[in-house]
C-alpha cells in the first residue's frame, strides 16, 4: 500500500549468502574479484585468474549487495556488476546480501548506507583494535530497519539517490579517461619519443600533421636520437634530475595555526594510481605539524611509495608529513613534472631507494635525484598547454561530485526514514541540479 512503512530487520529483508569457492582449483578461470582494496581504489573489481587469488572467497550472485563487516565505520557498500560471462567472487570481509521478495536491490544498498544502519553496525562490532573491528553476520542481520511496503516506493527512493550517484560515477569515469589520455601523451612524447621517431623514419615532413600532434608542434622536436646514460634520448635534450625542474616547498604549519575548516589530506584520502583526489577531511582536531599546499600542486605519498599514491591538489590545504608536496619551478613544467612523478618508473625508483623495513619511506632528497631527459622549455610548455585543461576539468568534476554527494547524503536519511516523501524530494532535486 503506497505510503505504508513497516518495521523489520535487515535479516528479514535480505538473505545472507555464504557459498564459498576456492579460485585456485580452477587456476585459468577468470574472476571478477570484489575486495576491500579494490573498493577503496575506485570501486572497480580486479579481474584476475584463479591462480592469482590465494584464499577462499564468497560467490557473488548477480543480485547481491556487498556490505563490509570489517571496520563498518567506513561505509563500504557495493552493488556489484558481474557480466553474464564472468564469475564474481568477494572477500570474506564482506557480507553478501540478497534482497528477499518485495525488496529492491538498489534500495537495499542505500538502506545499508543510511546513518542509522551504519551506527547500529558500529555499535555491534567486536575486537579491540580500531583497524580490525568487525561486526558478526548474525548481529548485522538483527539490525532494525523501517522500509516502505510498496516496492514502487522503494524503487522511487532508490532512483532519486541513484540519479545523484550516477552523476558522481560519470564524473569519475570522465576523470579516468582524461588521466589515461594524459598518461598516453606523456609516454608518447617523453618515453617513446614518438615525434622524433616519426621524423627519423620519414613519416613526417615540415608542415604536415600526424595523428595526435599538429604540424607546428613537430617543429619543436629534433630529428634524431643520441646515446646517453639513460639510453637513447632526443638530440639536444640534456640529462638532468627532477630537482632541476621541481621543488619541495616545505611549508610546515603547527596545529594551532590550522583553521578547523581547512581541507586536510592524509594518505588514507589518496587513492592508488589515480591523480584525482576526491576525498579530504578538515583540520579540526589535528595534533601534529603538517605541510601546507596550494591548489594545483602535486602530492606524493612517501610512506610505502609502492602504493603509488600521487595526485593533484584540488584545493588549498594541509597534508600529512608522510606526503611530499611537489611544485614545478616554473608553470610550464607542471604537466611534465606530474607525468614524471606519477609514472610507474618513478614510483619503482622511490620504492627501491626507501629506508626502513616495516614502514619504508622515500624522501624529497631521493626523489630530486631522479635522472630524466629534460625537454626544451618550449616542449614542456606545449605539453602543459595540452594537459592543463584536462586536469582543470578533473578538479571541476571533483568539486561537482562533492556537492552532489553532500546532497545525496542529506537526502538519504530523510528518504530512508520516510521523513521526506518522494514527490517532495523530486521537486528539491529538480531545483538543486
Amino acid at each position: 500500500m503506497a505510503g505504508e512503512w513497516t518495521l523489520t530487520t535487515l535479516g528479514e529483508i535480505a538473505q545472507l549468502y555464504e557459498e564459498q569457492v576456492t579460485p585456485g582449483i580452477t587456476p585459468d578461470a577468470v574472476f571478477h574479484h570484489f575486495s576491500i582494496p579494490a573498493f577503496d581504489a575506485g570501486r572497480t573489481p580486479v579481474v584476475e585468474i584463479g591462480s592469482a587469488i590465494g584464499s577462499n572467497k564468497f560467490v557473488v550472485p548477480r543480485d547481491a549487495v556487498l556490505v563490509s563487516k570489517l571496520n563498518p565505520r567506513i561505509p563500504r557498500v557495493w552493488e556489484p556488476y558481474v557480466p553474464t560471462s564472468a564469475r564474481g567472487v568477494a572477500s570474506t570481509e564482506f557480507l553478501v546480501l540478497r534482497p528477499r521478495n518485495r525488496v529492491d536491490r538498489r534500495f537495499l544498498r542505500f538502506l545499508c548506507l543510511a546513518p542509522t544502519v551504519r551506527s547500529e553496525m558500529q555499535a555491534r562490532v567486536t575486537g579491540t583494535s580500531g583497524s580490525h573491528q568487525r561486526v558478526r553476520p548474525e548481529d548485522a542481520l538483527a539490525i532494525p530497519v523501517e522500509i516502505p511496503v510498496d516496492l514502487s516506493e522503494q524503487r522511487a527512493i532508490a532512483h532519486i539517490l541513484g540519479t545523484l550517484d550516477d552523476k558522481i560515477e560519470l564524473n569519475r569515469r570522465m576523470s579516468e579517461t582524461l588521466e589515461q589520455m594524459a598518461r598516453a601523451l606523456f609516454k608518447s612524447w617523453f618515453v617513446d619519443f614518438d615525434p622524433v621517431r616519426a621524423k627519423m623514419e620519414g613519416r613526417w615532413q615540415r608542415g604536415q600533421s600526424l595523428p595526435g600532434l599538429p604540424a607546428h608542434l613537430y617543429d619543436l622536436f629534433p630529428d634524431r636520437l643520441v646515446d646517453s646514460e639513460l639510453g637513447e634520448i632526443p638530440e639536444g635534450w640534456p640529462v638532468g634530475t627532477l630537482g632541476d625542474v621541481a621543488d619541495h616547498p616545505r611549508r610546515s604549519v603547527r596545529p594551532g595555526q590550522i583553521d578547523s575548516q581547512t581541507p586536510y589530506i592524509a594518505l588514507e584520502h589518496m587513492p592508488r594510481r589515480c591523480i584525482a583526489l576526491w576525498d579530504w577531511s578538515t583540520g579540526d582536531g589535528l595534533e601534529s605539524n603538517k605541510f601546507e599546499f596550494d591548489k594545483g600542486e602535486i602530492l606524493f605519498g612517501k610512506l610505502r611509495p609502492y602504493f603509488h599514491k600521487v595526485g593533484v591538489a584540488p584545493v588549498d590545504g594541509v597534508c600529512s608529513t608522510d606526503i611530499v608536496v611537489v611544485a614545478p619551478r616554473l608553470p610550464q613544467w607542471f604537466a611534465f613534472v606530474l607525468g614524471v612523478v606519477s609514472s610507474d618508473e618513478f614510483v619503482e625508483y622511490t620504492n627501491a631507494g626507501s629506508t626502513g623495513t616495516k614502514m619504508p619511506r622515500t624522501s624529497w632528497a631521493e626523489m630530486a635525484r631522479y635522472n630524466i631527459a629534460l625537454p626544451p622549455k618550449a616542449v614542456a610548455q606545449a605539453f602543459t598547454e595540452r594537459v592543463r585543461p584536462a586536469v582543470d576539468r578533473m578538479i571541476a568534476g571533483i568539486h561537482q561530485s562533492r556537492t552532489l554527494a553532500a546532497l545525496r547524503d542529506a537526502l538519504l536519511p530523510k528518504l530512508i526514514s520516510g521523513e521526506l516523501r518522494v514527490k517532495d524530494a523530486e521537486k528539491f532535486l529538480e531545483a538543486a541540479i
